[in-house]
Order: C-alpha cells, then sequence, then structure tokens
C-alpha cells in the first residue's frame, strides 16, 4: 500500500513539473513575447529624414510640440520665485548658498548654488543629479552639501566617490569660474516619501500620477525646464551662458532639456543614450530606469536620439562608455549616428561631440575635464 501510494505521489509530481514547463504563457523577462512584432510597428515617422516636414526650424518646433504632448498636462508654472538664502559657505575659490524658491504653483523647494569670486554675471549651469536607485540624496549627488547631518554628509560623498570619483561636478565647475545650481528631483531627496526612502515604490508613485492624468517622469522634466527660467533671472547669471550638464538619468535630463529649453545653449550628457530597439530587446536584456523616462504614446513618434536632436544645431556633448552595462555600444553607436546626420544635416556638424570611451557606467574626474573643455569652447 505505502509502495502504490509513493508510487501515486512521483506520478503527480512528475505531472505537475510537466504542467509547469507547457504551461502558456505572454510575457518573458518583463516583455511581451510579441516584443520584436511590435518594435517592427515603430516606425518614428516625425523623426527629421523621415518626416515630410523639410524647413528645420518648423520640424524642431513640431517635434517639440509632439514631445510636450506625451508629457501630458504640466505642474503650474510661477515666477513669483520668492528665493530667500537660508545658508552660505565661503569655499576655495567661490561661495556655495543654500536657497529656497517657489520651483512650480506646487512644490518649493531647496536647492544648493555655487558663485564663483569675482565680479559677475558668470556663465551658468544647470546640473541634473543621477537617478543610481539612490533616493536618499538628489542634489546633494552633484554638489557638496553644507549645514547637514553626518549622516547625509557621508552618503554624499560616498555617492560622490562610487560615480564621480571623489570630486563634485558642481565644485568642480564653479572652482573653474562657472555659478551652477542643483534641486532635487521629485522623489529624491528632500523631496522624497514621508515614510522615508523606497525605491519599490516608485512605480505606484507613477501609476497614481497617470491616473491622475499627469506623468510623474513629465514632471521632472517641466521642473528642469522651470529651474533654468529661475535661474535665469538671477544676477550671478549671464541668461545668454547658460547650460546643462547631468550623468546617468541626469544625462537623459540634460539633453531632454537641451531639446525643449530655448534657454540652454549647450548641453552635455555623460551615459544616457541608446535606441529603443536595442535597449528593450532579447539580446540586452530590459530598460533600465523604467518610469524616470517614460513619455506616454511618444514611440509613435519620436526615439530617443530624434528627440534629443530637436536640440540641434546647439552644440552638445554625449559620452557613453564602452563597459557600461546599462546601454550597449551597439544601441549607442546607432543613438549617434542618427544624431550625428542631423547636426550635419544642418551644417553644425562641429558642434556635436560623440564619444564613447573604454569606462563603465562613471563620470570621474576625467570626463569632468572633457565636460569643463566643452563648455570653455562653447558657452
Amino acid at each position: 500500500m505505502k509502495k502504490q501510494l509513493l508510487t501515486c505521489m512521483l506520478g503527480l509530481v512528475a505531472s505537475a513539473t510537466a504542467l509547469s514547463q507547457t504551461k502558456p504563457y505572454e510575457l518573458e523577462r518583463e516583455m511581451p513575447v510579441f516584443l520584436d512584432q511590435l518594435k517592427k510597428e515603430l516606425t518614428y515617422p516625425l523623426a527629421w529624414g523621415n518626416s515630410d516636414i523639410t524647413d528645420f526650424a518648423q520640424w524642431r518646433q513640431t517635434a517639440r510640440d509632439a514631445v510636450l504632448d506625451a508629457m501630458l498636462a504640466p505642474p503650474p508654472y510661477t515666477t513669483d520665485y520668492q528665493m530667500e538664502i537660508i545658508g552660505e559657505e565661503r569655499r576655495d575659490g567661490y561661495t556655495a548658498k543654500k536657497i529656497r524658491f517657489n520651483l512650480t504653483g506646487y512644490s518649493r523647494v531647496t536647492a544648493y548654488m555655487l558663485v564663483p569670486d569675482g565680479k559677475g554675471p558668470f556663465p551658468a549651469i544647470v546640473l541634473l543629479h543621477d537617478h543610481g536607485g539612490h533616493y536618499t540624496i538628489g542634489k546633494e549627488k552633484m554638489i557638496r552639501p553644507f549645514g547637514v547631518s553626518d549622516e547625509v554628509m557621508a552618503d554624499a560623498d560616498a555617492w560622490a566617490k562610487q560615480c564621480y570619483g571623489g570630486q563634485y561636478a558642481g565644485d568642480y565647475l564653479a572652482k573653474n569660474g562657472y555659478v551652477v545650481i542643483s534641486t532635487d528631483a521629485l522623489f529624491w531627496g528632500d523631496r522624497g516619501r514621508k515614510e522615508g526612502a523606497d525605491g519599490s515604490k516608485y512605480a505606484d508613485v507613477a501609476g497614481n500620477f497617470i491616473m491622475l492624468g499627469r506623468s510623474l517622469s513629465a514632471f521632472m522634466n517641466y521642473e528642469d525646464m522651470y529651474i533654468v527660467d529661475f535661474f535665469a533671472t538671477l544676477p550671478e547669471v549671464d541668461a545668454k551662458r547658460i547650460g546643462c550638464m547631468g550623468f546617468s538619468m541626469g544625462a537623459y535630463r540634460a539633453w531632454m532639456l537641451s531639446a525643449l529649453s530655448d534657454k540652454v545653449r549647450v548641453g552635455t550628457a555623460v551615459c544616457w543614450m541608446v535606441t529603443t530597439d536595442c535597449q528593450l530587446s532579447w539580446e540586452y536584456g530590459k530598460e533600465h530606469g523604467g518610469f524616470a523616462n517614460s513619455l506616454p504614446g511618444i514611440r509613435r513618434y519620436l526615439d530617443y536620439p530624434h528627440i534629443a536632436s530637436i536640440a540641434c544645431p546647439k552644440p552638445m556633448f554625449f559620452l557613453n562608455g564602452r563597459y557600461d552595462k546599462l546601454f550597449p555600444v551597439p544601441g549607442v553607436e546607432d543613438a549617434f549616428r542618427e544624431m550625428q546626420e542631423v547636426w550635419k544635416s544642418q551644417s553644425a556638424g562641429e558642434k556635436l561631440r560623440t564619444e564613447i570611451w573604454d569606462m563603465p557606467h562613471d563620470c570621474g574626474p576625467k570626463v569632468q575635464k572633457a565636460v569643463l573643455d566643452f563648455f570653455n569652447r562653447w558657452l
């Protein structure tokens, strides 16, 4: 009897195993099994060269309008900034200021601003922080903080060491004559969750935004545009010489900002450019960042390099790493070729710098020096 029962149980286990192996499915590795068919339907009809618009200025405006439409409704705009300085610290060749101002009709934010010694106004850089799955700090990733807890200071220093070679990009640029500013994107640093930082909640927040008819990713892009507008009003800033710089998600923000704001004259983007075809593929895996760079419906018209090309003919510097696991080289090269064709078509090829270095996902001192050199040339 026991032998018969054991045989029966083994049979059931074998049947269950076979069933699990043959169970139908339509999702694999967080992507639909019909991924390739979906990608074939992405023809990007509004891309320069695909569109029937032949006037470049008209194309730029039409493409920009399509992006803004995909970004859904913006947060309310304000010029009632009511800026206040809440702290200052003297540093070697510049002054660090902690300020507060009304960024939107919803949000009053804290920012760090670094002002070089001497007589302004100065050329200016908006610094856009990364994602990194690290939410406890934002602006402190770009500018060395002050007047904070030991915990925040240690957090910022550790992040600077991990991603920026121990050199804060903002402090480096300020020491070289640029006034710089950085704030937290929504969900990072001072603009995080009341319950505490938890990256697993980002998709929930983004989903709630969509249900409210808004896009969390687009809020970041809108706010970056608003920061530029605020920055341009300050007496320390030469409003005709504003650039932007970012690493990783900050690089995505930088080329989006360059494409959307005419007040940005020069943009630099470190470690964020690729094509959707490569980014979402069985060979290279799934997209990293998710809702942080997702604009509903935009793929009906434009891919990443097409959106970045709205910045043409501005000077733009795109730098990616050959050993960057987030952005496969074939996709980076394809994206770079797309953009190069656009800048060349406008006789502005010398203003576009696209490079792949033998490095991982990184923004260390050597990279920052290349960024500084680019700003020094064009801004």
